[in-house]
């Protein structure tokens, strides 16, 4: 029988492929702690294209609800949707930031949301549209560790092993 730890790699880093094969494959870890600071340790050794199927899994932020929720109840709770007073016209701005992004970029744009509405994170996707390809892709995976950081502070320790 399994425990909740099993899949914490998978809750931590949104079931991000090529990180949790290398999180597992490095053996297990007493808490949540020790499998971001492994996270952190193994990112910048991946190659290019294994960090962006990291980047990829995340949900595109302001993303139609029903689809977050399809790919991630967590983020669509991180993202404040069960919430969401959004209007129409800021969904429609992040659509066609979000495509910008990733034409420019060829991967999607993650942000560590930290409770924001999406009005606040129009100007700090329009900023980081005038970043470079590598500075981009650095801070989504700095992101990533955020938001992981976040999950397990927000489950009050439950992972600990």
């Amino acid at each position: 029988m399994s425990d909740a730890r099993d899949d914490l790699p998978g809750r931590l880093f949104e079931r991000a492929g090529p990180l949790i094969e290398r999180l597992r494959a490095a053996g297990p870890d007493s808490s949540g702690r020790a499998i971001i600071d492994r996270a952190r340790t193994i990112l910048p050794t991946m190659s290019e294209a294994e960090q962006i199927a990291v980047i990829n899994a995340h949900p595109r932020i302001g993303e139609q609800p029903e689809r977050v929720k399809v790919q991630s109840a967590q983020a669509f709770r991180e993202q404040g949707y069960e919430r969401d007073t959004t209007p129409p016209d800021v969904f429609l701005r992040l659509a066609n930031l979000n495509e910008e992004y990733e034409q420019k970029f060829g991967f999607r744009f993650v942000i560590f949301v930290n409770r924001r509405p999406k009005e606040a994170l129009i100007p700090v996707l329009e900023a980081r549209l005038r970043s470079t390809r590598d500075e981009e892709r650095r801070t989504a995976l700095r992101e990533i560790l955020a938001i992981a950081e976040d999950r397990l502070k927000q489950e009050g320790g439950r992972w600990k092993g």
